[in-house]
């Protein structure tokens, strides 16, 4: 998003009048689009787990898809993530993300997921179709669909829907008076509304996650080294994310002083983009690091995060998915 569309969305109370018609004509074909998607899903043999968004912009999904996908395995599930893969353009579809993946083919959060979690990843426009390679693989027994919740072919169990604190929905109007794809009352639908970070206190039964800073990575070699560990040093500090914010102030809480460069979310990045006429380290985040793999020199380095939740919203989560375990068994899944 630029930053003009950033300060209307976010920082204004009202949405411009100029733009409620046009936010009213999105939210009526959105809806009816939805009607005419939601009579075509078909039942699946497996359950099938949303998350997604309903705003535009970043706000923690690729974290939490990950938790949850590390979670299960610990509940005794073989999961499996489907997604649109947003930025790639493949020859063919559906696609098997791999560790040694082109992003510009699968996208940088399908590619991402893949390398941390090593859970089975496919791509497609159409999720059933990807949805669809996993079951016939046999490696799964639930699927989860990474930034699906629009996907209303897609027939699901579960919905999680994040919400990013800081901004919560903004001005809380439709595209392009505001951030949002689906009005807020799509909120009393999901399973799970999660909210990544402080703010955003009017769900109080909403779970709540924090992205915690693992080590730092060097994406030439296997080197580490803890994030305190930078503390007071200058770096060019990169983000190609929906919030490039976030990131920015994560590093300079951590004591760095930053140069900061801030790209589109979903930026494809080329090696002149890390070229800044010095020699200082360049510090990215993970989800940008996976497209900078084949050109990155020893100044580049990213840093992972991780989603952390309570023990309580844990088992809160964990009751649910045991759930779908028992419905499975006890008969096939449907459809909401």
């Amino acid at each position: 998003m630029s930053e003009f569309l950033q300060r209307l969305w976010y920082e204004r109370a009202q949405a411009p009048l100029g733009l409620r018609p046009l936010a009213a004509l999105y939210g009526f074909i959105a809806n009816r689009r939805r009607e005419r998607l939601v009579a075509q899903q078909k039942t699946l043999p497996l359950p099938v787990i949303v998350v997604g968004n309903i705003s535009v912009g970043g706000t923690g999904k690729t974290p939490f898809s990950i938790w949850l996908v590390e979670r299960l395995r610990e509940w005794g599930f073989s999961p499996g993530v489907i997604s649109r893969g947003y930025g790639g353009k493949a020859s063919h579809y559906p696609l098997r993300v791999r560790a040694d993946s082109d992003p510009a083919h699968c996208g940088d959060e399908p590619l991402l997921i893949a390398l941390r979690t090593g859970a089975p990843v496919v791509v497609a426009p159409d999720r059933l179709a990807a949805a669809r390679l996993l079951i016939d693989s046999g490696e799964v027994d639930v699927l989860i669909a990474d930034d699906g919740l629009q996907h209303y072919r897609l027939p699901r169990q579960l919905e999680f829907c994040v919400i990013d604190g800081a901004r919560g929905l903004g001005n809380r109007a439709l595209i392009p008076a505001g951030p949002l794809r689906e009005p807020p009352a799509r909120l009393d639908e999901v399973d799970f509304v999660v909210v990544n970070g402080a703010g955003f206190d009017e769900r109080p039964d909403a779970l709540r996650f924090q992205l915690q800073a693992l080590q730092t990575r060097s994406l030439v070699g296997a080197a580490e080294r803890p994030l305190a560990s930078w503390h007071g040093e200058t770096v060019h500090a990169v983000a190609g994310i929906g919030h490039p914010q976030r990131f920015f102030a994560s590093l300079r809480a951590a004591g760095l002083q930053l140069i900061e460069h801030a790209f589109a979310d979903h930026h494809r990045f080329f090696a002149q983009d890390l070229r800044f006429g010095d020699a200082l380290p360049v510090l990215m985040t993970e989800k940008d690091a996976v497209k900078c793999r084949a050109f990155a020199d020893e100044r580049a380095w990213a840093l992972p995060v991780s989603a952390q939740l309570s023990a309580a919203d844990e088992a809160r989560v964990r009751v649910s998915c045991m759930a779908l375990r028992s419905a499975a068994q006890a008969a096939p899944c449907q459809t909401r």
